[in-house]
Order: C-alpha cells, then structure tokens, then sequence
C-alpha cells in the first residue's frame, strides 16, 4: 500500500533541499545578531546561511539562543574566510545597502529584486543577498562582488537597520511569493457559512416581529426599510451558529415585550 503520511523528518529534509537565495553575512560583529538573523531566515523559508567570519561566534550559547529554535541554520551555516570565496557558486549576487556607491550598479527595491531572483532560480540559477557588517555595511570592494543593489525604503532621517531586521524584511519580501496566502479571508474555525436559505429565513423572522410590533409605520417606505436591513445583514458572512444565536436574540426580545 502506498504510504500517504509524510514525516516532519521528511519535510525538514525537503526544506533544506529546495533552492531559495542564499544569505550572506558579511564579518558580523555580535554574535546575537547572527542568531536572529537565523532564526529571520526560518521565519521566511530561507535555509542557506554563509558567514564571513567577524567577532560575532554562529556557534556560541548568545547565537544559538538568539535564534529561538532556529540554532540547525546555525550548524549548518558555512563559514569563508572572503567574499569571493561565499559566492563562488552563485550565479547572481545582490548586496544590500542603504547607501548609494560611486559605482554603476543596478538598484533594486526589495519586490523587483525578489521578482528577479524567482525568475533565475526558476532556470536553476543559484542567488544570494549580502548583508554588511552592523557597524559599518558593506565595502565598496564587497559592493563590486555583487550584480546589482537592493534598497530597503526607509525613512532617509534614520534609514539604519539591525543586521536581522534588514534580513527578515527581505526574507518576507522572498516569502510573500512562495505562501499563496489570500489577501484577505474570513475564519470561521469548524463551524460553515450559513446557505442563503438560512438567512432569508432570518430575515423572514426579523421583519414578521417587525411587522407584528407596527416597525413599519409608514406603507410606502416599507420596502426600502426592507431592503436596508436586508443590505445590512447581506453584507455579513453569518455562520450557521451566528443564524441559530440571532433567531434566539429575536425570540428573547419578543418574550420580554410579552
């Protein structure tokens, strides 16, 4: 028989062997932040983690408990000694920087150049983002490693990011494709969405105590006053137990007026 049930040792498996865009990191200075910026990466669905080695340790107990549950990016981190070294490999490279070179450089902003790299990975094409050093970003020598620029659009008073804030806000830039989340959904849990039957028959329900109680005094407005509460209800995706709940809510406001 064929097995149906896929492990979580299975997908975890499936996970690391999927091509997305590397993260680089270029020299880190604080070992905290290279646990978050691990623990940004799993958030988004990214798994390839490279380190040119700096002060900041991948492997310390900061690191790993700066990354909440994220420390196997951390084991499995690569580590270089040069940036030439960490994207021998790839075949396009993008730095992220907040400041503009005296160089010729393409400058993505964070949805083009995720756009780019689904296309190139598509074809097979290996891609990464590279993220400077806290204090200082990246060098004008780093810079003429890479392909191109991405620029996070921040408030130019104070565009400085943490080395993990700029790695998720371009992580979720790269995961918004790939989640097919809906942009908008209602949640209902178990319980379905009422069939229209349902609601006209509450609405039946409403306008007969209406009606019994003299709401609709005046004839000819009687059916624009009608339609009001129609629309009004109409606008709502009332649940099955919502329908049960208000037919309840009219039945006990009739009681007491009795």
């Amino acid at each position: 028989m064929k097995r149906l049930a896929v492990t979580k040792e299975e997908l975890i498996a499936e996970f690391f062997q999927s091509l997305v865009p590397s993260v680089i990191l270029v020299k880190p200075q604080i070992s905290e932040n290279i646990g978050t910026a691990a623990r940004a990466m799993l958030n988004c669905g990214l798994h390839d983690l490279r380190i040119l080695k700096g002060k900041g340790d991948h492997l310390s107990e900061k690191a790993i408990s700066a990354s909440s549950g994220a420390d196997i990016l951390l084991e499995k981190a690569k580590i270089y000694k040069t940036l030439a070294d960490a994207v021998n490999d790839m075949n396009y490279v993008v730095a992220t920087t907040a400041r503009r070179r005296d160089m010729v450089k393409t400058i993505y902003s964070p949805e083009k150049v995720v756009e780019v790299f689904n296309d190139k990975i598509k074809s097979g094409q290996k891609c990464a983002l590279v993220f400077g050093p806290e204090r200082t970003g990246l060098d004008n020598d780093d810079i003429a490693l890479c392909d191109a620029i991405v620029e996070i659009p921040l408030n130019p008073i104070h565009p400085s990011l943490n080395l993990a804030q700029a790695v998720l806000l371009m992580g979720y830039e790269w995961y918004k494709t790939t989640a097919n989340m809906a942009e908008k959904q209602l949640y209902v849990g178990k319980e379905p969405i009422a069939e229209k039957g349902a609601v006209l028959k509450l609405f039946e329900h409403l306008e007969t105590e209406l009606e019994n109680r003299d709401y609709f005094k005046v004839q000819n407005k009687k059916t624009r006053m009608q339609r009001s509460i129609r629309n009004i209800f109409g606008r709502i995706d009332l649940t099955e137990q919502e329908i049960r709940t208000l037919h309840g809510v009219i039945s006990h406001l009739i009681r007491r007026i009795e």
